[in-house]
């Protein structure tokens, strides 16, 4: 496709994420290849940069190996993250902004210096500064809840929101603690960090690596996301959601009435 055409279809997915509406999948109208999906991410994010919002990360997805299998894949997918997208620790959000709101317990990252290109798990650590327990609030802006895998990229690869909660010393071991996320006290999520790669650091390193890969470096101070540790779960109005993550804290957020 030329950029005119993808231009276009990153106008329609901008306007699907900033209005809150849905859209009809985009592979009923378009044959995107996976590659010029990506390219439609990075044009729609590139709108909201205009309107003023700054990148401040990146999220990876698929990061489980039962739902590469499911897409067919055999490598991560990765989305954007702004500062518009940060909810405070404690904050509400209003799901009429969202189309299918889901959230997901995962593992934050925070950068003390850049990180660019193919590393070992051990030099990708020595470019963080903390970690945290996160959630992120995933919403796919298609009709029906019904895509592909290059719709998926090209809608940011689901990304929406995300709340960070108190940073942590990096230097313990995370690859094996208990997440527990909860809606209004229940448990609707069990699961662990060893679920994200089997270790949350290979996120990190499939970071570096992907991000090398579309030319562009992970900053310091940006947030890195590692991919959920358990399903997503459906979020609806009125609910507490929070999540307990063994030995590096909790993190919480509510849903409007």
């Amino acid at each position: 496709m030329n950029v005119n055409e993808l231009q276009k279809i990153a106008e329609i997915v901008d306007t699907a994420a900033k209005d809150g509406n849905a859209i009809a999948q985009l592979s009923e109208t378009y044959e995107l290849t996976l590659e010029e999906a990506y390219e439609v991410q990075a044009l729609s994010m590139g709108r909201r940069y205009g309107r003023g919002e700054m990148q401040v990360g990146v999220k990876m997805g698929f990061t489980s190996r039962a739902k590469m299998v499911q897409m067919g894949l055999d490598d991560l997918i990765w989305g954007r993250l702004t500062d518009k997208m940060l909810v405070e620790d404690g904050g509400e959000i209003d799901i009429a902004d969202y189309v299918h709101p889901r959230v997901e317990p995962e593992l934050a990252f925070l950068l003390k210096r850049p990180l660019y290109g193919n590393m070992t798990p051990f030099e990708a650590m020595e470019a963080v500064e903390a970690i945290a327990p996160a959630m992120e609030i995933i919403d796919s802006r298609y009709e029906n809840f019904k895509f592909n895998l290059p719709d998926v990229v090209a809608d940011n690869s689901s990304s929406s929101s995300f709340v960070i909660g108190n940073w942590n010393r990096p230097d313990q071991d995370f690859s094996n603690l208990g997440m527990v996320m909860e809606f209004d006290g229940r448990p609707v999520e069990i699961g662990s960090t060893a679920s994200i790669l089997g270790h949350p650091t290979r996120a990190l390193v499939g970071a570096a690596r992907m991000a090398a890969e579309a030319g562009m470096v992970l900053e310091e101070g940006w947030i890195i996301l590692a991919g959920g540790a358990t399903a997503a779960a459906a979020l609806s109005r009125g609910l507490n959601v929070r999540l307990d993550a063994e030995n590096i804290g909790r993190v919480n957020f509510s849903t409007k009435a």
